[in-house]
């Protein structure tokens, strides 16, 4: 009925934010999207329930008029994603999830040849089903959701349909793992075979289509080659490594514990200099910039730690840092240093999340 692109750009930041007018029954909504530009675009709608299309046309005209007070203009070409019109409706699929393990664990499957090794995306988990023209993304919840167009026209030129799991990183589709093929369903099917047609269906490597944004996921069986790409992502600052049984099939849902699909992630560790005790066995911590000490988070002290004084020098394994703010994510107290200064103790040693992630 009515809709608007806006764009946002300033710096680092390219953003963008559509909002529509759309009829429901004999009456109206207003929906909305954004995130991103080229990424997987976050949905919602600012009418709970419909209305008349003049209550819709006020709610979209203020809409518009506040985002551009802030700075959005309008921008050129249609919809950057393909809303579909049964989203936040349940599909009938549910992932199948990962628990944890060890670095210990790790290496145990690495020798494994029971299993296989994949790249750990820290992406968004989407499951992504065609059925003749019609395009669907669902979430980790079961939950109809919207897809990047270049995503929907790459799913559009697969003869087959099919339903695929994997991960959205921007506007690229890593598949890792193939659910159901025409009307065929691989899921009770080891995961060798369902990967055999998944690659069949894709193209085992990126290199094969070049021009597609759905890709699959390089997939290791040997020890030697398993070992060569757990060091490639570890020097590449990569999140980590999922492992995968070759004979299991796939379940959806996190078992209570272990599993046949298992991931590992690589974590980071820096030195920092205490700058604060907290309440509740936490301490505040601080790395040197350029213009002098900023905050990088807050980390608790296990119970079977003295709590390190005010300028200790302490060492934390962390997931990676946010840019805009430097602290770190999931960060573990390691254990206190005496052999480093406090000129030691900078930013450069920070590992960033990506702006893809």
């Amino acid at each position: 009925m009515k809709s608007i692109t806006l764009q946002f750009r300033e710096g680092s930041s390219d953003k963008v934010y559509q909002a529509s007018i759309e009829p429901q029954g004999k009456l109206f909504v207003v929906n909305f999207a954004y995130g991103r530009r080229g990424s997987t675009l976050q949905t919602g709608t600012k009418t709970q329930i419909p209305v008349t299309f003049e209550q819709a046309d006020h709610v979209f005209t203020k809409v518009i008029n506040e985002k551009k007070a802030k700075g959005y203009t309008e921008a050129e070409g249609g919809l950057p994603y393909q809303k579909p019109t049964n989203e936040t409706k349940v599909s009938g699929f549910l992932p199948q999830l990962l628990n944890p393990i060890d670095e210990e664990q790790a290496q145990v499957l690495l020798n494994d040849g029971n299993w296989c090794l994949q790249e750990k995306f820290d992406g968004k988990r989407v499951i992504i089903r065609k059925t003749g023209d019609v395009i669907m993304g669902i979430n980790r919840k079961g939950l109809v959701i919207s897809l990047p167009e270049s995503i929907v026209a790459s799913a559009q030129k697969i003869v087959a349909d099919f339903t695929m799991d994997g991960e959205c990183i921007g506007d690229r589709f890593h598949a890792f793992d193939l659910l159901t093929l025409n009307t065929e369903d691989l899921r009770p099917l080891p995961f060798i075979k369902r990967w055999h047609s998944l690659g069949m269906l894709l193209g085992i490597r990126p290199a094969s289509n070049p021009s597609s944004q759905i890709v699959c996921v390089l997939t290791c069986y040997s020890a030697e080659s398993k070992r060569q790409k757990w060091k490639d992502l570890h020097e590449a600052k990569a999140e980590g490594v999922v492992f995968k049984r070759l004979d299991a099939p796939y379940t959806a849902g996190r078992p209570n514990s272990g599993g046949t699909q298992l991931k590992h992630k690589f974590y980071a560790t820096l030195s920092a200099v205490v700058s604060k005790v907290n309440e509740k066995r936490s301490v505040e911590t601080k790395l040197l910039y350029e213009d002098g000490w900023h905050t990088a988070g807050n980390v608790t002290i296990p119970p079977n730690h003295p709590i390190p004084s005010v300028g200790a020098i302490i060492e934390i394994r962390y997931l990676y840092a946010f840019k805009e703010s430097g602290i770190m994510y999931q960060p573990t107290y390691l254990g206190t240093r005496t052999d480093l200064t406090h000129f030691d103790c900078d930013a450069s040693q920070l590992k960033y999340k990506s702006d893809e992630e």
